[in-house]
C-alpha cells in the first residue's frame, strides 16, 4: 500500500474530458426584455386561426357548461357554498374542455398521417449531418452500470449510422455519494474499454449547485463552444441514431430554430402501476402531442430531456437568474425547462416538437409512492413559475405553458374543494332547517333544492369530456396496425383500456389528495429537496404503505359515512371516489408489485408496441444491464485500493486543488486532515470520517495520497 502514490505516478495520462472551449452563459434578466431576433419563419401563418378555434371551442363549452351548472343549482336561490361551487366547477370544466378541444384535434391530426414538423421525414433515409453535437447525460445518485448501458446502446446506434465522428458523449455527475461517485468512474473506465471510443467522457461536478439546470450550465461554460448542439438526455433516456441525425439535420435546416422537443416513449414497466402509465402514454400521448403541437407553431414547450438544443441559442439567453426570496418560491429556479423554453422563445429561437419521429424512450416510477415523490418536487418547481408569470418580453404562449404547469397542481386543492363543498351543501340541506321565508319582502319560500335531473346530465357530460379522449386513444390505435398489433389486438385492446379506465379512477383521488396536500406544504414554505429516484422494485412494506395512506383512507372513510347520512343515492354518486381513498392501502401494495404486472403481461393486458416488437435499442440496452447485474454497494476507498487503475483515473479526473477550493475553505476536508493526523494507518483513518468528510477526501488529490501512505 506503501507504493501506491509511485504506481500512480507513473500510471499513463487519462484524458476523461475533452479540450475545454469556453462559452460564455449570461443571467438573463427577468425584469428587462432582450432584444430579439425576428418571428421565426418556420411558424405556420395557420396558427393563430388555429389558436382561434382551440380558445373558442373550450371558452363556448365552459359558457355552456356554466350555464347550465348555475341552473342545477340556482333553483331556490344561489347561497354562499353553492356560489363557490359554481365558481370552482367553472374553473375546472375549462381546464377539462381545452384538454378535449386539443385531444380531437389530436385525433384527427392522426389519422390525416405523420407529422412532418420541420421536414422531419421517417420514410427518407437518414440524413447526412455537418455540425458537432453533444449527448448530455446528467445523473444525479444513479445506478452507474445502467446509466453506461444506456449510454452505450445509444453511443452503437450512433455508430451504425456511420457518422460517430459527429458525436462526443458526456455523463456529467452531480452524485453526491460517495460511494457511488467512485462506482461511475469505475462504469464509466469500463464502458471506455468496451466501446475504445474516445469520444466518450466523463465529469463530476464539486458542487451541485442549481441541480440539473446548473449542472448543464456548467457544461456549456467549459464545453458548449465547441458544439452546434447538444441533446439533453435523462438518466433513463434512450434515442436511436437515426432519430438524433433527424433532429441534427433539422436543427442545420432551419437556422432560427432553437429547440426541437420529441415525444418519449414510456417503456420497461414492470409493476402495474408503471404499467398503467406506460400503456396509457403509448395509447393517449400522442393524441395530446399531436393536438398541441397542431396549435402551438414555433412556440412549443420543452420537457427538459429527450430535446435537442442549439448550444449558440441557449448559452446566449438561458441562464436563469435567482429568484427573490426564500424557497420553496426564492432560489434556483427548480423546474428549469419550461423556463428556458420561454427565454429562448422571448430571444426570437423557434420551440418546436416533433410528435411523430419515434425512437426515444425514456421510463416511469415503478410505484405510486414513488410517483407520488416526484411529483411532489415538480409540483414545487411549477408553482415556482407564478415567481416567473410577470418576465418582460415573454410570449403569451410561452406564460401559457408556466400557467398550464401551475394549474396541473393547482386543480387538485380545487377538485377537492369542489367534492367537500358538495358534501357540505348536501349536509346543510339534509340537517340544517331551512329558513323558508328570510328577512324581507318575499311572496314566495325560499326551499333548498337543486334540479336532480339537470345535474345528473352535466356529471353525464363532464365525464363524457374525461372518457372520450380515451375512447378516441383506442380507436386511433386501430387505425395504424403497429398500435394495433402492439396493444394485443382489438379484444384485448379493449379490456385494457376498461382496465385503464378503472384502475386510474381508483388511483386518481389519491393523486389528487397528495397533490393537494403537496401545494399546502409549498405555500407553507416546505422544501421539497433533491432525493434520488427509485427506477427499480420500489415495493414497500405494509407498515410504511399504512404510514403513508392512512390519511386517504381515513378522509374517504369520513366522507362515505357523511354521504351515508344523507342519502344512499349520494353514498353510490360518490363511490367511485370513495373507492379509491377508502382503498389506498391496498392499492398502493397492488400497483407496485412486478409479479401483478408480470401476470397481466403474460395475460395480454397493458401491453404497448415496444413489448411486442421491441427496438434494438432498447433490447441492447436491457442486455447490457442484466450483464453488468446488480452491484453490491461498496466503500469507496476500498474500490481504490484495490484497483491501482482506477485510483490514478480518480486522481487525473479531480481538478487542481487550487481550482477547487476558490472560495470559503472546505471545512470537511480540514476536519477530515486533522482526524487522518491523529491516527497511524488508514483502517483507523476510515473509521473516523462521516459520509461528508469521505467525499472530501475523495475529492481532494493530496488528501488521498496521504491516507493511501499510510499502512494498513
Amino acid at each position: 500500500m506503501q507504493h501506491m502514490p509511485q504506481t500512480v505516478q507513473t500510471a499513463p495520462r487519462f484524458d476523461a474530458l475533452p479540450v475545454e472551449h469556453p462559452l460564455p452563459m449570461p443571467e438573463q434578466s427577468l425584469s428587462h426584455q432582450s432584444r430579439g431576433m425576428p418571428t421565426p419563419d418556420t411558424a405556420s401563418r395557420l396558427v393563430p386561426l388555429r389558436r382561434l378555434f382551440v380558445f373558442g371551442t373550450s371558452i363556448a363549452m365552459t359558457i355552456a357548461a356554466a350555464y347550465e351548472m348555475y341552473r342545477v343549482l340556482e333553483v331556490g336561490g344561489l347561497t354562499i357554498p353553492e356560489g363557490a361551487v359554481l365558481g370552482i366547477f367553472v374553473l375546472l370544466f375549462a381546464w377539462i374542455a381545452l384538454s378535449f378541444v386539443t385531444t380531437i384535434i389530436g385525433f384527427f391530426a392522426i389519422l390525416a398521417g405523420p407529422n412532418k414538423t420541420l421536414a422531419i421525414d421517417n420514410s427518407l433515409p437518414p440524413p447526412k449531418v455537418a455540425g458537432r453535437t453533444a449527448l448530455l447525460l446528467p445523473t444525479y445518485n444513479e445506478d452507474a452500470d445502467r446509466i453506461t448501458a444506456r449510454l452505450q446502446a445509444i453511443f452503437e446506434s450512433v455508430q451504425e449510422t456511420g457518422q460517430i465522428d459527429r458525436f462526443d458523449f458526456f455523463i456529467l455527475s452531480d452524485t453526491t455519494d460517495p460511494a457511488t461517485w467512485i462506482a461511475e468512474e469505475a462504469a464509466f473506465l469500463r464502458l471506455r474499454a468496451r466501446t475504445n471510443a474516445s469520444c466518450i467522457f466523463y465529469r463530476h461536478r464539486i458542487k451541485n449547485t442549481a441541480r440539473k439546470a446548473g449542472n448543464i450550465a456548467e457544461w456549456v461554460a467549459r464545453f458548449g463552444g465547441g458544439y452546434d448542439q447538444m441533446i439533453v438526455l435523462d438518466a433513463d433516456s434512450l434515442m436511436v441514431g437515426e432519430t438524433i441525425l433527424r433532429l441534427v439535420s433539422a436543427m442545420e435546416n432551419h437556422p432560427r430554430v432553437g429547440l426541437i422537443q420529441t415525444l418519449p416513449v414510456l417503456v420497461n414497466g414492470k409493476s402495474l402501476f408503471a404499467r398503467i402509465q406506460q400503456f396509457a402514454g403509448r395509447l393517449y400521448g400522442p393524441l395530446i402531442a399531436r393536438g398541441i403541437t397542431w396549435w402551438h407553431g414555433a412556440e412549443g414547450n420543452y420537457w427538459g430531456h429527450n430535446a435537442i438544443i442549439r448550444v449558440k441559442a441557449f448559452a446566449e439567453q438561458a441562464g436563469l437568474p435567482l429568484l427573490r426570496g426564500r424557497k420553496p418560491f426564492g432560489g434556483h429556479i427548480l423546474s428549469h425547462d419550461f423556463v428556458e423554453a420561454a427565454l429562448l422563445r422571448r430571444a426570437g429561437w423557434g420551440i418546436h416538437m416533433a410528435p411523430s419521429l419515434g425512437g426515444s424512450f425514456e421510463e416511469c416510477p415503478p410505484t405510486l409512492t414513488e410517483y407520488s415523490a416526484r411529483d411532489r418536487r415538480w409540483c414545487q418547481g411549477n408553482l415556482q413559475h407564478a415567481m416567473v408569470l410577470g418576465s418582460r418580453g415573454l410570449h403569451w404562449m410561452s406564460r401559457l405553458h408556466l400557467l398550464t404547469g401551475i394549474g396541473c397542481y393547482i386543480t387538485a386543492p380545487f377538485w377537492l374543494l369542489f367534492l367537500l363543498l358538495g358534501i357540505l351543501i348536501s349536509l346543510q340541506a339534509q340537517f340544517i332547517r331551512p329558513e323558508y321565508f328570510p328577512s324581507g319582502a318575499s311572496l314566495f319560500p325560499l326551499w333548498p333544492a337543486q334540479d336532480p335531473v339537470r345535474a345528473a346530465w352535466v356529471f353525464a357530460a363532464t365525464m363524457g369530456l374525461l372518457l372520450v379522449p380515451k375512447i378516441l386513444g383506442y380507436l386511433g390505435a386501430l387505425v395504424r396496425r403497429t398500435e394495433r398489433r402492439g396493444m394485443g389486438g382489438i379484444v384485448r385492446g379493449f379490456l385494457s383500456v376498461l382496465f385503464e379506465v378503472l384502475l386510474s379512477a381508483l388511483i386518481a383521488p389519491v393523486m389528487m389528495l397528495m397533490q393537494a396536500k403537496a401545494v399546502v406544504e409549498i405555500l407553507m414554505g416546505r422544501d421539497a429537496g433533491w432525493q434520488l429516484q427509485q427506477r427499480e422494485d420500489g415495493t414497500l412494506p405494509w407498515g410504511q404503505l399504512v404510514r403513508r395512506y392512512m390519511l386517504p383512507t381515513l378522509l374517504g372513510l369520513a366522507l362515505g359515512l357523511a354521504a351515508y347520512a344523507i342519502s344512499w343515492p349520494l353514498l353510490l354518486w360518490m363511490s367511485p371516489v370513495l373507492a379509491g381513498l377508502i382503498l389506498a392501502i391496498p392499492l398502493a401494495a397492488i400497483t407496485s408489485a412486478p409479479s401483478t404486472g408480470a401476470w397481466l403481461r403474460r395475460a395480454g393486458i397493458l401491453l404497448a408496441a415496444e413489448e411486442c416488437s421491441p427496438p434494438q435499442i432498447l433490447v441492447r440496452a436491457n442486455q447490457l444491464s442484466e450483464e453488468a447485474g446488480s452491484s453490491a454497494r461498496r466503500n469507496p476507498f476500498a474500490l481504490l485500493f484495490e484497483d491501482p487503475a482506477l485510483f490514478a483515473a480518480h486522481l487525473q479526473m479531480l481538478p487542481p486543488r487550487e481550482v477547487r477550493r476558490r472560495g470559503d475553505p472546505d471545512a470537511d476536508l480540514v476536519v477530515a486532515l486533522a482526524k487522518i493526523a491523529e491516527v497511524e494507518t488508514h483502517t483507523e483513518a476510515l473509521t473516523l470520517l462521516n459520509s461528508k468528510e469521505v467525499t472530501a477526501v475523495l475529492g481532494d488529490q493530496e488528501a488521498l495520497v496521504r491516507l493511501f501512505s499510510m499502512p494498513s
